[in-house]
């Protein structure tokens, strides 16, 4: 079985503050703080691709444990906003910035908010498949790249950031394993987010809509499936699209707010990147067990499951 060993990140360091922005936009301190729980959203520098951020996660991830480059067999990117035109796909551009050895699968996985639970579900069951040992599941997906720094429901949003996760055999480093996972799609709305001509566009209420009746009842779904009730998991750690869906979605499953982390203020929703920032400040803590992840958005789709620890 395959599991995840560690995780690590990369957060650019430029950023915009969005209090600056409460005149343009019309705004005040409290729909800030209490609706969109973003302070500030973290920008790439000029001159930057993915790649490049999820290179420093790399260097990031070296630090924390024994990565070694050249034992890697499979490495994977989650992003929509992929180098340059997207060929060569970035995780061939990854594994070439890393010098990774020929002996490795890499592919580009294009999903968005609901991406890392997927891209888990994909690559630990790809490595198991294959006999693969030692795998590399990126995240970044800079959605800077394509906002209209006009358009208030996504450039006070969206920050940009990447994460690795390293993942190996269970008895060979791995501290988490998944034990469930569910999915669901709902293409049909899929146009409530989309990049059209070159820029991202999103009906926010919509969105919400969506979020708040479909993953309620998924969540309730997975629980019941693994027998679990609330007091039983730790942590459900949910994408963080904003404040205000974490506590709508908070309060309709009934979870108390110490098991609901939430991270935006520091550097907004940085999309399929969102969950992993949350399990990299977990992963290590002897004291938690169980995990439930959730994320949605882009698609419209959906993906939950259950990690335990190993």
């Amino acid at each position: 079985m395959i599991g995840i060993a560690q995780l690590a990140s990369y957060i650019p360091e430029g950023f915009e503050s969005n209090f600056d922005k409460k005149t343009r936009f019309g705004i005040d301190d409290a729909f800030i703080r209490d609706k969109l729980g973003i302070d500030r959203v973290s920008r790439m520098a000029a001159g930057d691709e993915p790649s490049d951020l999820c290179v420093r996660a790399f260097r990031a991830l070296q630090q924390k444990c024994q990565a070694d480059i050249g034992k890697v067999d499979c490495l994977v990117v989650c992003t929509q906003n992929p180098d340059g035109n997207g060929i060569p796909h970035t995780s061939a551009v990854v594994h070439g910035k890393l010098a990774a050895q020929d002996a490795c699968a890499a592919f580009d996985i294009g999903l968005g908010c609901s991406g890392y639970v997927s891209a888990l579900s994909i690559v630990t069951a790809f490595m198991a498949a294959n006999g693969l040992k030692n795998g590399l599941l990126f995240t970044a997906d800079p959605y800077s790249r394509i906002i209209d720094p006009s358009d208030k429901n996504t450039v006070l949003l969206f920050g940009d950031g990447a994460t690795v996760t390293l993942l190996q055999p269970v008895g060979a480093g791995a501290q988490w394993v998944p034990t469930k996972f569910l999915f669901g799609t709902r293409g049909a709305q899929g146009d409530a987010i989309n990049n059209r001509s070159g820029q991202l566009q999103m009906n926010g209420r919509a969105v919400f809509n969506f979020s708040a009746t479909i993953v309620p009842t998924q969540i309730r779904a997975l629980l019941e499936g693994e027998n679990l009730t609330v007091d039983k998991v730790d942590r459900f750690l949910l994408h963080q699209g904003s404040k205000f869906i974490i506590d709508t979605l908070a309060a309709r499953l009934g979870l108390p707010p110490e098991k609901v982390p939430n991270n935006l203020a520091a550097h907004g929703n940085t999309v399929s990147s969102s969950i992993p920032l949350l399990l990299e400040q977990v992963v290590s803590d002897a004291g938690i067990q169980t995990l439930v992840l959730s994320g949605f958005g882009v698609g419209l789709s959906w993906a939950s499951a259950v990690l335990k620890r190993a």
